[in-house]
């Protein structure tokens, strides 16, 4: 049995979004590898340190996987994958940071310094897969982000009222007040509709966005975290998933909510136009634009055959990212 290292946040139990360490390592296990995953320490200082123990006591393992992203965890992962070096142990980083063409930008000597020195790097979408190359770098392959089809019950909604679901982390870069606005751009034309955001604070943007709500005399729905099976449960009783951000890889909530039948808004930010065709299995619009939201939205609304075309499309794109047809691409990589 091959034994995998994996580094990143596992912070779930702290109320934080489960993240791909949780979902894509149990995969890995069940598939058959020993797979041991750091870190779950909510301190970040401690959760650094446990990794780096992590890597001395299991020295002998076969890969380390490592999640990258563009912000301060970026530099986690050039500690990681340096010691990794030091400790000649064969890593992988997955290309998780919506922002990563800006970070190659900004710190292109320890982007080299990773990446150059991987086993092979993981590109999730199309898009980093694309500007990485561009950017001079080789030694990747794309495998998409994953899940287990047979866990998503698909389901024709139907559009008596607008109701709207978001899901995300309360975060700046995902933009959660653009829906506040999106909601108020139906009230303003005297349209019925309704919104449910479901999802942990993050950056104090809940707060925020509660307030503002309130301040708009808006009725919204804010159900905190919640599970996969709850929130695919809620998902049942609402016909349009909008996605807000800003800044973008290939977000798994989105993924989902193709899975589950829900027609996606979505900005057309970082690796959303590689994930959604416009007009064929979604609707991407300017980021930023409540607007443009509301437009794409009631033609949703107005026009059922092209609504159903799009979710139909939209499912059966992702049930090429089910974990048994992605794992064949894992297990090669990991051969």
């Amino acid at each position: 049995m091959k034994t995998l290292i994996y580094i990143g946040n596992k912070l779930s139990h702290s109320g934080k979004t489960v993240t791909s360490i949780e979902t894509l390592g149990r995969f890995l296990s069940n598939s058959g590898y020993n797979v041991i995953t750091s870190s779950s320490k909510t301190n970040k200082y401690f959760r650094l340190l446990d990794m780096v123990i992590t890597l001395f006591r299991h020295y002998k393992a076969d890969y380390a996987l490592i999640d990258v992203y563009s912000t301060s965890n970026f530099y986690f992962a050039y500690i990681i994958s340096q010691l990794c070096r030091f400790l000649k142990i064969r890593y992988i980083p997955i290309l998780r940071g919506g922002n990563l063409d800006k970070r190659l930008k900004k710190s292109p000597v320890k982007s080299a310094q990773i990446f150059k020195n991987a086993h092979i790097n993981i590109a999730p979408s199309s898009y980093l897969l694309s500007y990485f190359k561009e950017t001079g770098y080789q030694n990747l392959i794309y495998i998409p982000n994953t899940i287990k089809i047979n866990k998503y019950q698909f389901k024709t909604r139907n559009f008596d009222t607008i109701r709207l679901l978001w899901v995300r982390s309360f975060s700046k870069i995902y933009n959660p007040k653009l829906a506040i606005y999106i909601l108020k751009s139906f009230r303003d034309k005297n349209i019925a509709a309704s919104l449910c955001m479901v999802g942990p604070e993050n950056d104090g943007s809940l707060s925020e966005v509660k307030a503002l709500a309130k301040s708009l005399n808006l009725d919204v729905e804010f159900t905190g975290k919640l599970s996969k099976e709850a929130w695919h449960k809620k998902a049942e009783n609402f016909n349009v998933f909008i996605n807000t951000t800003n800044v973008d890889n290939t977000p798994v909530s989105v993924i989902e909510a193709m899975a589950l039948g829900l027609p996606v808004v979505s900005t057309n930010v970082g690796g959303l136009p590689f994930l959604i065709k416009n007009n064929s299995d979604g609707i991407l619009v300017k980021p930023n634009n409540a607007e443009e939201f509301k437009n794409a939205i009631l033609e949703l609304k107005n026009t059922p055959l092209l609504t159903q075309q799009i979710v139909s499309n939209a499912r059966n794109k992702v049930e090429g990212y089910d974990w048994e047809i992605v794992k064949k691409q894992w297990m090669f990589i990991l051969s």
